[in-house]
């Protein structure tokens, strides 16, 4: 019966909140006091049925939990015969658990769709020196693997023979695709975009670097299911000290009136109502302002938190490569990006797309005779001029003269964390170009909105190199910056922050960030991330809206600093009724209902104030 019980703890939560609210209508409604009456007695006798039977089970340990304070409450509203207050408390209580839960099956799916992303089989060379498809488990240290244009590389490796460029987002987070040689590490779960190469695999399964995002995510949530919340903390004392009281009164008085008075009046249904009100009404303020809270384990977290950890690539900046910088060395502009554009229109590269996106509609001619080299760029003949369009390299490759402006030039834009695309035409350089992902919009008027409400530290982690991410700190006022970061030293490097005693948010939005989003005192992910980030986050910034982030923690501070307060209104109506009952005459029971009532009411109001709360009257 427990078992069955327990399973059904939804479906009885359900009904709970249907037998409650058909109450109320009937007795606001119909002015039916009879059925409200029984609606509710049902309701809180269905409520406390899977909380009495996990009490029970608790105790049957030696530990008090939560369950047991809950149950309390319900029987003391019974002895009072308060039965609203005893639904309401039972389908809050039910309805925490069942949001817990759900955030807890979250990070399961999370889990299961990295799972889905990793490699299932590869092609390895066998003893006849061809390749044949085999399951990724067949794959050992040694082997040598094929890789084609479109798949993903199955283990982490070398590159032995080929060329080709690779996507790492799901490690790097960066959405620029890397030229890969000879001697070149790859890592398993990235995609080949072009070219095809043989790999000797150095790692294999869970020692992989994607394994190891897998096994991260997965020890990070194990470690924050087991978290306690502050009431399971509050219930092994105080539940307790109750009892003892109650039994010590009536071991002295043996006035068993008086010790049931007691524990009635000791029962905390202000304190077991007023954090969960607080809670919602701060989560539902949240979800109309674009950010959604994951339960309410996330909100103290948050509001105490004194760093913030960003990745780079999608987070402070768009996650799009766009034209940057441009210079020209010839007057005929308009004629080069024409030449440019029918050149780069033949390619599928991201530099490619940033540059077509950058000329907009625009004349083209026909391209004939193209040559693609390989992690240099394109030649090309149009209109019958030789066209070069790629890298310093390629231009070194075609014998064009780089002069001392040129190469001022070119550093300049290195600076700057640009990827670079030169254009010559029948030998002469033509055109610099400079790619770079842009900062978000407001980023750093947030960030220092971000400072303002307490958050000391602002770090960022990224898988680029570290020109470009000092870059990015240095215009953005960052406190540190680390580049050329896998996910394992993203989340080393939290681990490190957080064993300093540093209370730690990361933002992030790529698969590579869920380990460090997990493992963080706070995972924060953007709206147009990833799923699996989404999902191993605890807030999420919904349509990636980088100025929700300060409301976010204005928010926490202020869902803490109400629960404070509904904390210490319950806790001191209960120590003044108790009190009353020794040092005063006119304390009854009556007037101790009436009291308990009237708490109950005033934390209720207090915690649905902040369904109206404002940051910019915080600012």
């Amino acid at each position: 019966m427990q078992r069955f019980i327990l399973k059904r703890k939804n479906h009885i939560m359900a009904i709970n909140a249907i037998l409650t609210i058909a109450a109320f209508v009937s007795k606001l409604g119909f002015k039916n006091e009879g059925i409200a009456v029984i609606a509710l007695v049902i309701a809180s006798i269905l409520g406390v049925a899977p909380i009495l039977i996990q009490a029970y089970q608790s105790l049957r340990v030696k530990v008090i939990s939560i369950d047991v304070l809950v149950t309390i409450a319900v029987i003391g509203a019974f002895i009072i015969k308060n039965f609203e207050e005893s639904a309401i408390v039972t389908f809050l209580f039910l309805f925490g658990a069942y949001l817990e839960q759900r955030t807890l099956n979250k990070t399961r799916s999370a889990i299961k769709e990295l799972i889905k992303m990793a490699p299932e089989s590869a092609l390895k060379q066998m003893a006849n020196g061809e390749f044949k498809e085999v399951e990724i488990d067949s794959v050992d240290v040694g082997d040598i693997l094929l890789v084609k244009t479109g798949a993903k590389v199955p283990v982490d490796g070398m590159v032995i023979t080929g060329e080709g460029h690779i996507n790492e987002a799901s490690i790097t987070g960066e959405a620029i695709p890397v030229s890969k040689k000879a001697d070149s590490e790859v890592y398993a779960g990235t995609i080949v975009e072009n070219g095809t190469v043989q790999i000797i695999a150095n790692r294999v399964g869970e020692d992989t670097t994607f394994g190891k995002i897998i096994e991260l995510v997965e020890e990070a949530q194990d470690s924050k299911s087991q978290a306690e919340r502050f009431i399971d903390k509050f219930s092994k004392y105080y539940t307790p000290a109750v009892l003892a009281f109650a039994f010590i009164v009536y071991i002295i008085s043996r006035d068993t009136e008086l010790a049931i008075t007691i524990l009635v009046l000791g029962c905390p249904g202000a304190l077991v109502i007023g954090v969960p009100v607080s809670s919602v009404a701060g989560i539902g303020n949240g979800a109309r302002q674009g950010v959604l809270f994951k339960g309410s384990e996330v909100i103290s977290d948050f509001s105490n938190a004194d760093t913030v950890v960003f990745d780079k690539t999608g987070t402070l900046t768009v996650g799009n490569p766009k034209v940057a910088d441009d210079e020209f060395y010839s007057a005929d502009k308009d004629e080069i990006l024409a030449y440019l554009a029918s050149v780069e229109k033949e390619s599928d590269h991201p530099l490619a797309k940033a540059i077509i996106e950058y000329i907009g509609d625009i004349k083209t001619y026909k391209v004939e005779e193209t040559d693609v080299v390989k992690g240099e760029g394109i030649i090309a003949n149009v209109k019958g001029s030789k066209v070069a369009v790629g890298n310093v390299a390629l231009m070194k490759r075609e014998g064009i003269y780089l002069g001392e402006k040129v190469r001022t030039d070119i550093g300049k834009f290195e600076r700057k964390g640009n990827s670079l695309v030169l254009t010559s035409i029948n030998g002469q350089l033509k055109a610099l170009i400079g790619i770079r992902d842009q900062i978000r919009l407001g980023v750093k008027e947030n960030l220092l909105r971000l400072k303002k409400v307490g958050i000391k530290n602002l770090v960022v982690l990224s898988g680029d190199n570290q020109g470009t991410v000092d870059m990015v700190a240095q215009e953005l006022g960052l406190t540190e910056a680390y580049g050329n970061m896998l996910p394992e030293d993203k989340s080393a490097y939290i681990k490190k922050m957080q064993s300093k005693g540093q209370i730690v948010a990361f933002v992030g939005d790529g698969v590579n960030d869920s380990p460090s989003l997990a493992i963080a005192h706070v995972g924060i992910a953007m709206g147009s991330g990833a799923d699996v980030a989404i999902e191993t986050s605890d807030i999420v910034l919904m349509n990636s809206d980088f100025s929700r982030l300060p409301y976010a923690r204005a928010l926490t501070k202020a869902i803490t600093r109400n629960m404070l307060q509904n904390i210490v209104i319950a806790i001191g109506v209960v120590l003044i009724l108790l009190a009353g009952v020794f040092f005063s005459e006119w304390m009854n029971m009556s007037i101790g209902m009436l009291a308990h009532e009237a708490s109950i009411l005033v934390v209720i109001l207090n915690g649905m104030r902040l369904l109206r709360y404002k940051f910019r009257k915080q600012q």
